[in-house]
């Protein structure tokens, strides 16, 4: 469960930002989270529950805005949605697909006290 580290990683952004005098806790967290990222978001709000206690983002309530996978397809040159990385063209078929994005996990902002 990679999730757990993720958030031990988010947690460190958190504590910094603390530490620099920006604020006394946190009460909500988006993070914006690809398709493609390889993330489970069920997983990662428990890790984030577990990895968060006793700390300035304890009770945090964490918003995951989900961002679809892109890609380019080579072929027929078009931009595309796709669910996972080895998806076919919507248009074409084709698996000769290049990711563009829906790769990102990434703090999108906070709500802090």
């Amino acid at each position: 469960m990679h999730e757990l580290s993720l958030c031990e990683g988010i947690l460190q952004v958190i504590e910094e930002q603390h530490r620099n005098g920006a604020f006394t806790r946190v009460r909500t967290l988006w993070l914006e989270i690809g398709a493609l990222a390889g993330v489970e978001p069920d997983a990662l709000r428990f890790g984030f529950d577990v990895v968060t206690r006793g700390s300035v983002a304890e009770g945090a309530r964490l918003e995951i805005i989900e961002q679809p996978g892109q890609a380019w397809c080579l072929p027929c040159g078009a931009q595309v949605v796709v669910a996972a990385r080895h998806s076919a063209c919507p248009r074409c078929h084709s698996h000769q697909l290049q990711v563009t994005g829906g790769e990102e996990l990434r703090i999108h902002s906070m709500e802090v006290e």
